[in-house]
């Protein structure tokens, strides 16, 4: 059997959104992104199917694309009423902490609330959702190459764990000690 062909990165994600020309400007205001392709469509081509669509793509940096659909014959969008709001995300990476506090400052600015910043041991991420409800997340790394190698090696003895209790495994508890709490407050 041949083996998989190897990845080489994410071609694009593509997500729904409510108005194709709204999402679009937000993005490129907001959020920085250069906006670089439309394919517009009344059968949609892996299936034939009749269901106009607007399909728009936007650079955000590093050859990475995010891209949207705006289907106007289905029914209104909506979401996983079983998920959590907080668990589907898009999250960006950003250089430093320092950039992380800008981007807050220039989203509040824009009258959007912010969550964060936020410690996750290894990098520090501030949360927003955009026009169409989708929660995005900025995050800077902040984790040193000894962490990282850390909790690679950690991660499968984490996920058996896991697997056998389904309660929260305490490896690398350091993850969870955020040593600026006391200097930048809750939720830092």
């Amino acid at each position: 059997m041949s083996s998989f062909p190897e990845l080489k990165r994410i071609h694009h994600v593509a997500y729904r959104c409510r108005d194709a020309a709204e999402t679009v400007a937000w993005y490129e205001r907001v959020m920085g992104m250069t906006y670089t392709t439309a394919f517009a469509e009344d059968h949609v081509p892996s299936t034939g199917e009749f269901d106009p669509y607007m399909h728009v793509f936007l650079d955000c940096g590093g050859s990475n694309v995010l891209a949207f659909f705006e289907l106007p014959n289905q029914p209104e969008m909506g979401k996983d009423p079983n998920t959590p709001a907080w668990v589907q995300h898009i999250a960006f990476e950003i250089d430093d902490v320092a950039g992380l506090h800008a981007a807050k400052a220039r989203l509040e600015a824009e009258g959007i609330a912010v969550i964060g910043p936020t410690y996750h041991g290894v990098f520090r991420s501030i949360y927003f959702f955009d026009p169409n409800g989708h929660r995005l997340e900025l995050a800077c790394n902040i984790g040193t190459a000894e962490q990282d190698a850390e909790l690679r090696a950690l991660a499968p003895v984490m996920l058996r764990e896991w697997s056998e209790t389904k309660r929260a495994p305490r490896h690398a508890a350091w993850l969870h000690e955020d040593p600026d709490a006391d200097r930048n407050g809750p939720g830092a």
